[in-house]
């Protein structure tokens, strides 16, 4: 397959402006850029699926360059229903140097700052150099912008679409940048960059959006949306992206192969009928796991988190060290004890069990487990001996419920 080709069945573009990028894609050499606004300091998961296009398009001979919006940032691209809650000016700045560094560790591409060349324009010059071009009418049509004008739009947010328009033409004047690719939700950003760039400059430069990756329910990934999984695994622990991923939902799997790894198109026609056979064997969630996981962290990184996972659900658990557990196990519920305790008296004092009537019932019924054995005996101690390096007990209820007991 060709460029164009291999996007096209990876579900890559939603859009393009025009029908010549497609050749242009597949017979010349194009430097273009993927940006960000500096929300966080990490990306999380749903970056990760569009800035993945720059290594893609990278192997096929175009050159990227990777924009973080220090400028753009200050503002905020406006959201659909409500007015986006600005950040600090030092926020902003702690984000983009987070961002810079990880977008240059991940992908190895030069990274940009529109804050550079934003900062010394003033009102005036923003107005008569670039606010002249474009229409109100233009803007007004925006499908963000048109969605707002009922429940109100500040000018802050309307000019947004203006100053990432500006980015594209500071781009191509600067560094040759002809074509921009976002999320499908950044078209009526990069349109306005490319009518830009027509009116100010008579050049036609070119835009393609990528589908949204969705979560099973049909969800954008996102710090907004609540479910980002950040891709600084001090955020998100390479175990924690393990869990996730290897809990991917069937309808979901190979579709996040094609656009989250670089396996190809054989490969996955493959995968996707081995997983068929023997669903209940995630194959397929496997090799999704460790082809991301190994992309942004490495393969020791991929190795830690499947022991990890393993040892969850086995008696290896106390081969693990207490700082692998609490570094791993971050979203589990925690509870601290001063001093030794029987597993009955820790359950009801921490209110694990409503009752010590539940409680007996529960280890009496094998639903209760300590460093995954069952224990059966309600005045079992947990003290520090039996810790793990004198410090922590991993302690199931039921099927799936994780408690972390930690000696203070």
């Amino acid at each position: 397959m060709n460029c164009f080709e291999d996007l096209k069945w990876r579900g890559l573009i939603k859009d393009i402006s025009s029908p010549e990028l497609e050749k242009k894609l597949n017979e010349e050499k194009l430097t273009f850029y993927i940006g960000t606004d500096p929300t966080a300091d990490s990306m999380h998961i749903g970056h990760f699926s569009s800035f993945l296009i720059a290594t893609r398009l990278a192997k096929y001979g175009h050159k990227p360059i990777l924009l973080i919006g220090g400028a753009t940032g200050l503002i905020g691209d406006p959201k659909p229903s409500v007015e986006r809650q600005m950040i600090t000016k030092e926020e902003v700045l702690k984000n983009v140097e987070g961002l810079t560094k990880q977008a240059k560790d991940i992908f190895g591409f030069e990274v940009v700052n529109n804050y550079d060349w934003t900062k010394d324009i003033g009102v005036l010059d923003f107005l008569r150099d670039y606010g002249k071009y474009i229409n109100v009418n233009y803007m007004l049509d925006k499908d963000i912008i048109s969605r707002r004008l009922e429940s109100g739009i500040t000018f802050c947010e309307f000019a947004y679409t203006l100053l990432q328009g500006m980015d594209f033409v500071h781009l191509y004047q600067d560094k040759g940048v002809a074509l921009q690719v976002a999320g499908s939700d950044q078209w009526g950003n990069i349109t306005t960059g490319i009518e830009l760039a027509r009116k100010m400059l008579d050049v036609e430069l070119y835009g393609m959006t990528m589908p949204l990756v969705l979560d099973a329910n049909g969800v954008k990934f996102g710090k907004t949306e609540g479910n980002a999984l950040w891709l600084d695994k001090n955020k998100t622990s390479s175990y924690e992206l393990y869990q996730y991923l290897i809990n991917t939902s069937d309808e979901c799997v190979v579709d996040y192969l094609k656009k989250l790894t670089f396996l190809t198109k054989e490969e996955i026609d493959n995968i996707a009928k081995e997983h068929q056979k023997c669903p209940e064997e995630r194959k397929a969630q496997k090799i999704l796991a460790k082809e991301i996981i190994t992309f942004l962290h490495g393969d020791n990184e991929y190795q830690k988190a499947e022991v990890m996972s393993t040892a969850l659900f086995s008696e290896d658990i106390t081969k693990l060290s207490s700082e692998d557990i609490l570094n791993n196990f971050k979203d589990m519920e925690k509870y601290y004890i001063d001093t030794e305790a029987s597993l009955e008296d820790v359950l009801v004092n921490n209110k694990i069990c409503s009752s010590k009537r539940e409680a007996r019932e529960l280890i009496g019924g094998n639903a209760i487990s300590i460093n995954n054995h069952k224990i059966t005996d309600s005045n079992y101690l947990i003290d520090k001996n039996h810790a793990i390096d004198n410090k922590v007990y991993l302690l199931k209820k039921g099927k799936k419920k994780y408690y972390l007991i930690i000696f203070k």
